[in-house]
């Protein structure tokens, strides 16, 4: 295939069509981050059984990312696009009715099922349809996108679910799944001519080659140390933010700090508006100096660690409000900074393989986030709701995530510096998912 898409008025199109079906996702699955204490009420749960909703979406999600990247790379981006659309179009509308605990979480399992078919298409339409220069700025502008819909649920979903009611509030924005999934009739996995090369008969991934097209997949894009760094700094950088929008945010200001809950919202919609901002700045920076990303990515997770600490270890247990709108810009950095997993990602693959490499990196966010939801809630319950000392394990795991991101940035980038990309990105196919990346997934989810 010819090296380097074309762009256009015609790709913004195709992307936007995808884009649109990841918006929608993004307001799903940051729903229950506005409602976590009507869900609460709503199903008679503590903490740790209402951060059990947040982990199972993720723990599906996380545990479908591999898959899906295995599916956009045979079956293409529309397919998958099309079916994760009407399985988190399922999810919503079974939540908005469920009548049981047991109920509800099996629809927000059905969510993040679809919700995980979202991302990873989305970026790779990116990068089948505009030139590889353009990779980190349209990972970049699809988490900003996704963050957008994170805003939705925040100013519209919440204010409705308060005047309208639970069931009516979330049955009527499922009608959104279904709106995005008629122009995905017009959605096209590739322009005319730029299609992948159609591989030799006896290759490795044709039916009856040697070796299998999954097992190949993963054990080729896992052996690149550009994907485990990938991996490695989404898992650090992503998981404080998409922890306090998706549902630790607002119990901790409003329990934790004693804020109103429009005070509350007020700071979580601060995230969302802060990460659409410098999704913008780190995308151009990375576009056009590939040497920023370790920085950027290291730089936002010391000052998030900054910051929390600042806030946790305040006298008397309640932050000022100057520290807390510092905290939620800071914690704004966190998504996009995510995005750049994928830059490291993305180089070192080739074209068929991005869908796997990008699953692979979007993981690591996503499972930073489940251990954090969950450990949280059951440190909150133990504690009798002391947030000082279940927020404590953010810092453990981004300790952990330095550590691995130091120990495979020499090889990476050498390996990656051998292939000549350094300084130019290569083509490369969400969110992601994203997510909160972005991550198809090469650029997430965000929440």
């Amino acid at each position: 295939m010819p090296a380097d898409p074309p762009g256009g008025r015609k790709a913004v199109a195709v992307w936007g069509i995808g884009v649109a079906v990841y918006f929608v996702a993004v307001i799903f699955r940051t729903s229950l981050g506005v409602a976590g204490l009507d869900a609460a009420d709503r199903f008679h749960v503590g903490a740790s059984a209402l951060a059990t909703f947040s982990l199972l979406q993720l723990l599906v999600y996380a545990g479908m990312q591999i898959p899906v990247g295995l599916m956009v790379d045979r079956l293409g981006t529309k397919k998958v696009l099309t079916l994760g659309a009407v399985l988190f179009t399922a999810g919503q509308l079974g939540f908005a009715l469920s009548p049981s605990y047991g109920m509800a979480l099996a629809a927000r399992a059905l969510l993040g099922c679809g919700d995980a078919m979202t991302f990873i298409s989305v970026l790779r339409l990116g990068t089948r349809w505009f030139p590889a220069r353009r990779g980190p700025l349209m990972a970049q502008l699809a988490g900003l996108v996704g963050m957008a819909g994170n805003l939705v649920s925040t100013l519209v979903l919440a204010p409705v679910l308060h005047g309208v009611g639970w069931t009516a509030a979330f049955a009527g924005s499922a009608a959104a799944g279904l709106v995005v999934l008629v122009p995905l009739v017009l959605l096209r996995d590739h322009p005319e001519g730029y299609g992948p090369a159609p591989r030799a008969a006896g290759a490795p991934g044709v039916p009856g080659a040697p070796g299998g097209f999954v097992r190949r997949q993963i054990r080729e894009s896992w052996a690149e140390p550009g994907t485990r760094l990938g991996l490695w700094v989404h898992f650090t950088t992503q998981f404080p933010a998409m922890v306090f929008l998706l549902l630790w945010g607002m119990p901790f200001l409003v329990e934790a700090q004693g804020l109103p809950r429009t005070t509350a919202g007020g700071l979580l919609t601060l995230v969302v508006a802060s990460n659409m901002v410098l999704g913008l700045v780190y995308g151009q920076l990375v576009g056009r100096r590939q040497s920023a990303r370790i920085p950027l990515a290291l730089g936002t997770v010391g000052l998030t660690a900054l910051l929390w600490a600042s806030v946790l270890a305040f006298p008397g247990g309640r932050a000022p409000m100057w520290l807390l709108v510092t905290l939620c810009l800071v914690l704004g950095g966190c998504g996009p900074a995510s995005m750049i997993g994928f830059d490291f990602a993305r180089p070192a693959n080739p074209a068929e393989r991005q869908g796997t490499a990008s699953g692979i990196t979007n993981m690591g966010g996503f499972i930073a986030s489940m251990t954090t939801l969950l450990t949280v809630g059951i440190l909150l319950d133990a504690t009798g709701d002391n947030y000082r000392v279940a927020f404590c394990t953010v810092f453990v795991l981004q300790a952990l995530g330095v550590i691995s991101i130091l120990r495979l940035r020499p090889l990476a980038l050498s390996r990656e510096a051998a292939r000549g990309r350094v300084t130019v990105p290569v083509p490369a196919p969400e969110p992601a998912s994203g997510a909160c990346p972005l991550p198809e997934t090469a650029g997430r989810e965000a929440p």
